[in-house]
């Protein structure tokens, strides 16, 4: 009798624990935890391949590998808000500011990608968004590249978040393929014990006044594996000196978005490459020590001839 009464003890505590319930406050703060561990030093690889498409006659191209080292630097951390840049390192002498994702909790306030590299507003509710983060993804110029919200789960110790939303080619076909204009991103990010997996399934599509054509669909995926951050060393010493820059630059992009329900960009303008115009305005700004006034300034004016009217 009393080794039953033991076993049924410890089934009810298990099975307790097995349906404990976190408060909201425990289930923010796991939250967070997922989302500042995405930072660090890492090596990465990325694999994409297209794997089914509705024509039979279609011709699959050809899969995609690369791999390059990335930091991950937490720059904002708020409670409902935390902001991560990401650093190419390549050969210890080259640095690229690569992309950014901003994360915000119970955020109802999107920019929704239509196609031609424009933008329009989101129309989210706090029923839509409750409980819910939403990462909002930049390009290397700190323009807008796609932004998507989904809850974190923590199930079994395991941390993962997923989304789907449109986007703009990536950078690895913009430049070479014309036969589709939008690619609807499905995103699911899971931590792992040496770092994390940016995992998608796309659909490449085709977007005119008539709707939408789905013309492939890819898988990817993205592995972070934590490395040495003596790789870093020299990333970190340039960011250092370009991060009140570039503050600056995420500025007076957010007035911008933030004062229009629509807004288009061109990448080239006068014979430059937006990301081009902004990296040798930083290192003038370095050079010449301009103030916070004075980067605000000459971001506004270097920005206007890439901003469609």
């Amino acid at each position: 009798m009393n080794l039953i009464l033991v076993l049924t003890g410890l089934i009810t505590l298990n099975t307790s624990a097995q349906t404990k319930v976190d408060s909201p406050e425990e289930k923010l703060e796991k939250d967070r935890k997922a989302i500042k561990s995405l930072a660090g030093f890492y090596e990465v690889n990325f694999n994409y391949g297209e794997v089914t498409a509705p024509d039979p006659n279609y011709k699959f191209s050809k899969p995609y590998e690369s791999h390059g080292n990335e930091w991950a630097e937490i720059i904002v951390d708020e409670p409902k808000r935390i902001v991560i840049q990401h650093m190419l390192a390549i050969n210890d002498t080259t640095v690229i500011k690569h992309w950014r994702q901003d994360w915000t909790y119970e955020d109802t306030d999107i920019m929704l990608y239509t196609e031609g590299n424009a933008w329009k507003k989101g129309n989210l509710t706090s029923a839509d968004v409750k409980g819910k983060w939403t990462q909002k993804v930049y390009q290397v110029d700190d323009s807008p590249r796609y932004q998507g919200y989904g809850t974190w789960s923590h199930v079994g110790g395991h941390d993962a978040w997923q989304s789907e939303t449109d986007s703009p080619l990536p950078r690895r076909e913009s430049t070479v393929r014309k036969d589709y204009n939008v690619l609807n991103r499905g995103s699911r990010i899971t931590i792992t014990k040496d770092g994390w997996m940016f995992e998608q399934d796309n659909k490449k599509i085709v977007r005119s006044a008539s709707g939408d054509k789905l013309l492939a669909v890819e898988k990817g995926y993205e592995e972070f594996t934590k490395i040495d951050p003596k790789t870093f060393a020299n990333a970190q010493k340039w960011w250092a000196s370009q991060k009140s820059y570039w503050a600056d630059v995420r500025g007076v992009w957010a007035d911008i978005i933030g004062s229009q329900n629509t807004f288009k960009v061109q990448t080239m303008a006068n014979g430059k490459l937006l990301y081009e115009t902004l990296f040798s305005l930083g290192d003038q700004s370095i050079k010449e020590k301009w103030t916070a006034a004075q980067n605000k300034e000459k971001i506004k004016t270097a920005l206007q001839p890439y901003l469609v009217k």
